[in-house]
């Protein structure tokens, strides 16, 4: 390269998550992976650097080797430069180190074998960094990566200093950095070709030399809403790349490896824990990031923003932990069996057993479906279920290693979600139940063993700062704009603005209600009904009992209902071998000329709607309608939930009659092609109208059966249940 050139680097991030649905990775596929190297291969001037995450080649690999075929030569023909990372893409700073080391070298041995191509630079996920990832990094012989201009701004970096990489160093270890520049993201490929060229042109002869960066999705390329037709159709990707040819003599395009060897690093930097910019935003809770956007909106028109806009941060993606409960259920449950493939390891357990469930727990940490921001995220229950599915699979396969019986009890207690304090898990062969004593004794997940899924994987409805354009009901933009998915607002169905509601908890079981006795099953369902307790996330002291094949939760709490003292006793036992938890409930303090409304709350997670084989059934067997409709029982003693997809059956049995409400729980949220409506849970509330006896108690049993079978609808590695 003479002085007077400068390098761009184009770097492809192709990803598909673990669980998304076949036809979606086929449709991917045929719109954007094999449609860009289509047009890429004649252009025997131009060389990118490209990511493929583990789980889309891993697909591509079972479906459509001959892309693979093709990407090898090419690599073998100087043209592609392979970008390796973690197997399965996992936020890097949610797993332990070992993991982490484990996925990087795992993954770079893969691509290795497969396409024959040397392996030094990393992509990182969602480009979330903390610093002491550095050593980790390069001890799994990572010697370059790339992340965001938006890292380097916060560092303190400005214009010129961004046009080329950094060294970044921690315990010793090293490793090359190279700012992505948000610039060439927002231009490509949204703006014209020439844009690009010119943006380029403006540093070349500012700074020749230099060397800049395009880092991002490889879905922008014909995936995102309306890029297909722009992008190909139009013909945009062929006349960038004329122009980058056109252009040669003095913009050259190279890959991240060929500008480390042929160009020193700018010096040292330590960059601030960080992702790209607009993951900060979404990170932050939902008040602070309203305030955040107006502020921002009211400061761009400042002429100073541009030097203002660098000392103005976001918030940190471990607090998407915080901001939904449910991130921090599923994260924890992925530490907890990331321990015991560790414990495992350390008892010398067989290998290609510990091999097997490291795969799934890898599969698990797929980071898609811990977090929320423009992509559905967290809010799409297909990639909930398929995460809990992997790390239920690991733990599977890890106890049956570790030599456990064919039948066994067990009830252990450990501050399981890092809150820093102790819940209470209760475990069979079948049947997996954590409870949070301090939390309304709720069951906040209910694993079944035999299918690998966990029933309490719902989703809490709560207030999301893109509301308000849902609420402002208006379509911006039509079928020939192609914008920036951060820029879209469509709407997948009418009416979204009506379908606002929030949830006043999470929506896990066990929740002790107090209510009205107009209360009915609307209010409920649209979370208008008023609390009239303080059960529901008051704390209870818990006790375990342990006897020969039984265990038993015993919890307490003295409170209040109308303000008048009570003090509720519940029970969950579990027995060994049995698919059955047992419920007991004792109401002490209840007045005799008083009626108290009390309802037990409970909701299960992958019963999608929409299916007729998807029903509630009574006792008698009568079906009562598919799990999208609403039900009112005024008085029974049993209601079931039937999923012939999972081959699942949930029975909820009284021994007092009660009514039984149902409904579904459903989101409005955001992903990537617009805003819709989103199922996520199926709620059942029995309710009793209860009045104390002589002695001022009410008492309860309900039993909860889990029955599972076998059976040729049991979703495959990429193809989740849909709860949509």
């Amino acid at each position: 390269m003479t002085d007077s050139q400068i390098q761009l680097c184009l770097v492809l991030h192709n990803h598909q998550p673990v669980g998304n649905f076949d036809n979606v990775f086929e449709a991917a596929y045929q719109d954007s992976y094999l449609p860009f190297l289509d047009v890429f291969e004649p252009f025997d001037e131009i060389n990118i650097s490209l990511h493929t995450s583990g789980p889309l080649i891993t697909w591509l690999q079972e479906f459509h080797p001959e892309y693979l075929d093709r990407i090898a030569e090419l690599v073998a023909a100087g043209r592609i430069e392979i970008i390796g990372g973690a197997f399965y893409e996992p936020i890097l700073t949610m797993i332990p180190g070992r993991d982490r080391i484990g996925q990087i070298t795992r993954y770079s041995d893969w691509l290795r074998s497969r396409l024959q191509a040397k392996i030094c630079g990393m992509w990182i996920p969602e480009r979330v960094w903390e610093s002491a990832l550095t050593s980790d990094i390069a001890a799994a012989d990572i010697q370059y990566t790339v992340l965001d201009d938006y890292h380097f701004r916060r560092a303190g970096l400005t214009g010129d200093e961004l046009h080329g990489y950094y060294v970044v160093e921690d315990e010793g270890r090293i490793l090359r950095v190279f700012p992505g520049s948000e610039q060439l993201r927002y231009l490509i490929p949204f703006a014209e070709p020439s844009a690009t060229i010119d943006y380029c042109r403006q540093i070349a002869e500012s700074n020749p030399g230099s060397v800049l960066v395009f880092g991002d999705d490889g879905e922008k390329f014909g995936t995102w809403p309306q890029t297909k037709e722009h992008v190909y159709e139009g013909r945009w990707l062929e006349q960038f790349f004329q122009a980058l040819t056109q252009n040669r003599a003095w913009l050259k395009t190279t890959t991240l490896g060929e500008a480390v060897e042929s160009t020193p690093p700018h010096g040292k930097i330590f960059l601030p824990d960080a992702s790209y910019r607009e993951m900060t935003e979404w990170a932050q809770p939902v008040q602070r990031q309203a305030a955040f956007d107006e502020l921002v909106h009211d400061m761009e028109q400042d002429s100073r923003w541009p030097q203002i806009q660098s000392f103005i941060g976001g918030g940190f993606w471990r607090n998407f932990k915080v901001k939904y409960a449910e991130t921090n259920h599923m994260y924890s449950r992925m530490m907890f069996v990331s321990g015991l493939l560790y414990q495992a390891e350390q008892e010398g357990v067989d290998q290609d057993a510990t091999n097997v469930a490291r795969e799934h727990l890898y599969r698990g940490q797929c980071n898609c479906a811990y977090w929320h921001g423009a992509f559905g995220g967290i809010y799409l229950p297909h990639l909930r279920n398929a995460v809990y599915h992997e790390l239920l699979k690991a733990e599977n396969t890890l106890n049956n290693a570790l030599g456990r019986p064919d039948e066994w009890v067990e009830a252990t207690a450990g501050d399981y979600n890092y809150d820093g304090r102790p819940e209470i898990r209760i475990a069979n062969e079948k049947i997996v139940a954590w409870v949070a004593a301090n939390q309304g004794g709720q069951i906040y997940e209910l694993d079944l063993s035999s299918i690998s899924h966990n029933l309490g994987a719902t989703m809490k409805r709560r207030p999301e700062v893109y509301h308000n354009k849902v609420r402002e009901g208006s379509n911006e933009g039509d079928d020939s704009d192609t914008a920036s998915i951060h820029d879209r607002v469509v709407f997948k169905q009418e009416g979204l603005d009506q379908r606002l509601q929030y949830d006043q908890h999470l929506r896990t079981s066990l929740i002790d209600h107090f209510w009205d006795e107009t209360v009915d099953v609307q209010s409920i369902s649209d979370s208008t009904a008023m609390e009239r307790g303080d059960f529901a996330d008051g704390q209870y002291q818990a006790k375990i009992r342990r006897n020969p094949g039984r265990v038993q939760i015993v919890m307490i709490r003295e409170g209040n209902a109308w303000g008048t003292p009570l003090t509720i006793t519940k029970g969950v036992t579990m027995n060994k071998g049995s698919d059955q938890l047992e419920i007991a409930y004792l109401i002490e303090g209840l007045p005799q000329d008083s009626t108290f409304h009390f309802g037990v709350e409970l909701n299960f997670g992958g019963l999608p709607d929409g299916e007729d084989d998807r029903f509630y059934s009574d006792a008698e067997g009568n079906i009562l309608g598919q799990l999208g409709t609403t039900i009112d029982l005024p008085s029974s003693k049993q209601l079931n939930l039937t999923d012939g997809w999972l081959g699942l059956e949930v029975g909820l049995q009284v021994d007092q009659p009660a009514g039984f409400w149902a409904f579904p729980v459903q989101s409005v949220s955001q992903s990537e092609s617009g805003f819709e409506l989103v199922h996520q849970a199926v709620s059942v509330h029995p309710h009793w109208m209860v009045r104390g006896d002589q002695n001022g108690r009410w008492a309860l049993r309900m039993d909860l059966s889990l029955t599972t079978r076998s059976g040729d609808n049991q979703p495959s590695e990429n193809q989740m249940v849909a709860a949509e």
